[in-house]
């Protein structure tokens, strides 16, 4: 008892801190906000921090070239503008500026920001300074050679291209030098796909071998985080994550103002991360890159560098690759672009878990058709996993219900002694075969199952916006008419009727407004974690209801002298 009492004092401590910080967010002391500004973009070619030199690992060829100058935190002038291009596909709409060739804008055609205003979307890149996000590619080259830079001006075909029927788009951008170099870069577009292909062919007309390298860099708003508890998408990662070919991490923002991060890979990546979205630089497989992260006057650069330099002879031509995300997190569509690009899930420290859960929700997903219906199926099966091991907890909490008369007794016969009260109760488990504890241990080995569950549900983009029955028309957002969150508190409220009410009023008290805390909690959680704390809770009054009916019949058989134990071995004697 002592332990349940730590566990529900501990529960209340905490949820009475979330209460008052969320009070103070509300209306607590708030910050003068800024005055308004006009609306800013960033340019496309702003240079960078110093960037790893040209490099070449073969003896004859020169290993020098000049960093980049850093970073200018101002909106500068950039080159003569030029016409947008513009291009749709069945899932993105994607703006490219010529010069540099840059993605500058990038639009989800299929997610809404909210479902009931459909016509706004997703804008994952935009020039925008208050939610910049900008992924641009150029090739260096040794002192003196040529090469297109971010300032340079490519020439295309067209100003407007679309997939119509195709399966397949190619957006050529020519590049030419008076020298006789001629770049083309391709930007390769899919059906159904959010993966990008970025090909920079160099053909070298020139009479000497070109010597150089590729990058590719993306940019991103950085912001402090802002946690609210009734927000549950605060509390996901946003920032930048790197995978240097044996594990993701997280980069922080305070770290990477203070210092730039680089690694050098042979099969890593760099994304941008925002709850359900991500923007990611996928290096062509066998080569090594390296990659660098920093955070300079509230903007993210990730830049990726090809090592080492390539030479091109004369007459010859070769082509730099890379793969760009740009989406939701579709892991069937991550995973066809990088095998641990899933990793930019964030399921935290329970991955080891909740990826099983994934896999699990998504095939009965296949048979019911309604991800609704798959969260009830997967809770379900957790149950039945746990089943014997609830079960034990359930009996050992039956059997104190039986007892509640016998323990009011030796409450009243040493209600100022509480020593020999304490000791009387030990005696009465011991007789009995009771461990109060018990019912507790296994709760405390199911929590990271369930736990891991909690983040497939939140952070798994399949659920944003997704139908379930009736008034719950996004699984993802909460339940515009508290419905839910009601039938939660009342079967809560129930469960608690097939327990043993606690000794201690103070504890039988907080015991009975956990579940009002609990239904003003998940009021404002997304209907899908609601819908599976349901779930959970009516699954297990079913399975208390029957084990309380269990253990009483075998109580009252006790009493009367019918014990079956008793009874059978009266039969094999006879």
């Amino acid at each position: 008892m002592d332990n349940q009492r730590l566990l529900i004092w501990g529960f209340f401590a905490i949820m009475a801190y979330l209460t008052w910080q969320t009070w103070m967010e509300d209306y607590g002391p708030q910050p003068v906000p800024p005055a308004p500004a006009v609306e800013e973009t960033v340019d496309p070619l702003a240079p960078v921090d110093d960037l790893p030199a040209v490099s070449s690992t073969d003896d004859t060829l020169p290993a020098v070239g000049t960093p980049q100058a850093p970073v200018d935190a101002t909106i500068t002038e950039t080159a003569e503008p030029q016409p947008i291009i513009t291009v749709r596909t069945d899932v993105l709409e994607i703006e490219i500026n010529p010069v540099g060739g840059v993605l500058q804008r990038a639009v989800v055609l299929q997610y809404p920001v909210a479902k009931d205003d459909p016509d706004t979307l997703v804008e994952l890149l935009s020039p925008q300074i208050d939610d910049l996000g900008l992924i641009r590619s150029w090739l260096r080259a040794v002192d003196g050679q040529a090469a297109p830079d971010r300032a340079s001006v490519f020439e295309t075909t067209g100003e407007s291209f679309e997939l119509g029927d195709d399966d397949e788009i190619v957006v050529p951008l020519t590049w030419q030098h008076e020298s006789g170099l001629t770049v083309e870069k391709r930007f390769t577009f899919r059906r159904d796909s959010y993966a990008i292909g970025v090909e920079q062919t160099v053909t070298n007309g020139t009479d000497s071998a070109w010597v150089g390298d590729q990058v590719t860099q993306a940019l991103r708003r950085s912001r402090d985080p802002e946690r609210s508890m009734f927000n549950v998408d605060s509390y996901s990662f946003d920032g930048p994550q790197v995978f240097d070919g044996k594990g993701a991490e997280k980069l922080d923002r305070d770290d990477l103002r203070k210092e730039t991060f680089q690694i050098t890979t042979d099969d890593g990546w760099v994304a941008s991360l925002q709850h359900h979205f991500l923007s990611a630089v996928v290096p062509a497989e066998g080569t090594t890159n390296t990659i660098q992260v920093q955070v300079r006057d509230d903007i993210m650069t990730a830049s990726v560098i090809e090592s080492p330099a390539r030479s091109i002879a004369p007459g010859a031509s070769d082509t730099f690759t890379r793969t760009l995300f740009v989406g939701p997190k579709l892991q069937a569509q991550l995973r066809e672009v990088h095998p641990r690009l899933t990793l930019s899930v964030d399921y935290g420290w329970l991955t080891i878990l909740s990826q099983p859960m994934f896999w699990l929700l998504s095939w009965i997903y296949k048979f019911v058709g309604n991800w609704g219906w798959a969260i009830i199926g997967v809770t379900i099966v957790i149950k039945l996993v746990f089943y014997r091991l609830s079960e034990s907890s359930g009996r050992s909490m039956a059997k104190m219900r039986e007892l509640q008369p016998r323990m009011k007794a030796l409450q009243d016969r040493y209600k100022d002694d509480r020593q020999a009260l304490s000791q009387a109760m030990m005696d009465l488990y011991k007789r009995e075969k009771i461990n109060p504890a018990a019912g507790c241990l296994p709760i405390l080995i199911q929590m990271p199952f369930f736990l891991a569950f909690y983040w497939v549900l939140v952070e798994s983009v399949e659920m944003r916006q997704a139908p379930f029955a009736l008034w719950i028309t996004d699984l993802s957002s909460r339940d515009p008419f508290f419905i839910l969150p009601l039938i939660m508190g009342a079967a809560m409220l129930f469960q608690q009727k097939l327990n043993p009410a606690p000794a201690d009023p103070v504890q039988a008290r907080v015991m009975q407004i956990m579940p009002i805390m609990f239904t003003a909690f998940f009021a404002f959680f997304p209907s899908g974690l609601v819908l599976y704390w349901v779930t959970n809770t009516l699954l297990s009054i079913a399975q208390q209801w029957k084990i309380n009916k269990v253990v009483h019949q075998e109580a009252l058989d006790k009493k009367s002298g019918k014990d079956r134990k008793g009874k059978k071995k009266k039969k094999e004697t006879e």
